[in-house]
């Protein structure tokens, strides 16, 4: 079993079911996802960076990523509807387990000047954006072999239901959240 799940179960579940007074253990927050998406304005022009933000993500997420094309034709981008735009990845399980350990034991704390994430970035509904710039700070990647650096979002979709009780799952986590 993941440390990560292991320490949810263990640690964050009677946690949170004393600080929201909850009765049963089915009513205390689960992680259901994680949603990483690579927007690609670029693939308009290179088909070739498709093909190489998928390999990354891959890399990063051992899971195979589906391209992702666009809804909407936008004249002022020269977007014509159905263009490949983006690969994203659905995790779920031990790989969405493994992926959050990663991503908060390794890959945060590698980042550049690194002071925390922000609290301001929950939908209102329970669950939690956050974007990268680089897709290097993932031990997996090799700084040698990449085009280009891009960026990449994550989100964390939780059944909280509200961002406070949201917030303190992914803090009792361990998700390093900006101070102050």
């Amino acid at each position: 079993m993941n440390v990560l799940r292991e320490r949810y179960q263990k640690e964050v579940v009677p946690a949170l079911m004393k600080e929201f007074s909850f009765t049963n253990p089915l009513q205390v927050p689960r992680i259901r996802k994680v949603v990483i998406n690579i927007g690609l304005g670029e693939a308009l022009d290179n088909p070739k960076a498709l093909e190489a933000a998928a390999s990354d993500l891959s890399k990063i997420t051992g899971q195979k990523p589906v391209i992702t094309k666009a809804r909407k034709s936008i004249a002022a981008f020269k977007l014509r509807e159905g263009r490949q735009i983006g690969v994203m990845v659905t995790l779920r399980g031990e790989r969405m387990w493994a992926f959050l350990d990663r991503l908060i034991n390794i890959a945060l704390p590698r980042v550049r000047d690194f002071r925390g994430v922000s609290r301001n970035s929950f939908d209102g509904r329970g669950n939690y954006t956050l974007g990268l710039r680089e897709q290097i700070i993932f031990p997996e990647i090799e700084y040698d072999k990449i085009d280009k650096v891009r960026g990449m979002e994550v989100t964390i979709v939780t059944d909280a239901g509200s961002d406070d009780k949201a917030a303190k799952l992914l803090e009792l986590l361990g998700m390093p959240f900006r101070k102050g």
